[in-house]
């Protein structure tokens, strides 16, 4: 299979077609795609999900991917690398924590992103924001990344477990989902609070995770909580006590008591 390459850290591509001009392929980095117009059918992994105007869909490099064009098309693809996610930051993690839980979800990467009318209208804005800076890329690039993290709010809000229903409490999916977005704040990640969310026991939440998983619920917490802490050491973008802030950790030491937990 086809696998396309990106060096750059960030790319804006728009494309005006009524026939997709690549073969089914992957990439190196991330795609967030938004459907200016058209419709037809975009094949994710082999599924195939119709999309029309205002849909999005956020794409990671092991999601191989076509678009079957039903009606001329213009898609806008923001296309941007791992390592750039923290190397632009500008100094707040507004947005960030959003995208990060977008691209840990993959199941919402299967179905892409069907926004309510009001975010419709607010994230086309954004993306014309985005199209308009990209005339000058170089000058804007670090203001562009920010209209990213502003859609990375608007596309968290509209997933489907951000409305989960009584009946999805104790799926899976919902409790990796309930994690990533509160990984910020280890109060609602103790077992008491996280039973009370999803109508259980702590003692059945923390079975129940350990059973469907290997490992223990504390254990995933810290694991994922110690890989999100370090890529931001690895950018050099923020300091300890920064960190310690985001996270909700007492001071720069129990941010290293983290990193050292196994």
């Amino acid at each position: 299979m086809k696998r396309f390459k990106q060096f750059q850290a960030l790319v804006i591509s728009d494309i005006e077609t009524d026939a997709w001009p690549y073969p089914v392929h992957r990439h190196n980095h991330y795609e967030l795609i938004y459907v200016y117009k058209g419709s037809g059918t975009h094949q994710i992994n082999g599924n195939n999900i119709p999309f029309g105007q205002g849909d999005f869909f956020l794409l990671g490099p092991d999601e191989d991917h076509y678009f079957k064009i039903d009606s001329p098309a213009r898609l806008i693809l923001m296309k941007f690398t791992d390592s750039y996610i923290h190397q632009v930051n500008a100094g707040t993690s507004y947005g960030l924590q959003q995208l990060e839980y977008l691209i840990k979800s993959k199941e919402t990467h299967l179905n892409g992103f069907h926004l309510t009318d009001a975010d419709q209208h607010s994230a086309a804005a954004v993306v014309e924001v985005i199209l308009s800076l990209g005339k000058d890329f170089f000058s804007n690039e670090r203001t562009i990344w920010l209209q990213m993290l502003t859609l990375a709010v608007l596309l968290q809000r509209n997933m489907p477990e951000m409305k989960i229903a009584a009946e999805r409490t104790r799926d899976m999916q919902a409790l990796f989902c309930y994690i990533h977005k509160h990984v910020y704040q280890p109060a609602n990640l103790r077992s008491a609070a996280m039973a009370g969310t999803f109508n259980t026991t702590p003692d059945y939440i923390g079975s129940y995770f350990k059973r469907n998983t290997g490992i223990t619920l504390r254990t995933y917490i810290n694991q994922y909580r110690k890989e999100l802490i370090r890529r931001r050491l690895e950018s050099r973008n923020y300091t300890l006590k920064e960190i310690a802030a985001e996270f909700g950790l007492t001071d720069e030491s129990h941010v290293k008591k983290v990193l050292q937990k196994n």
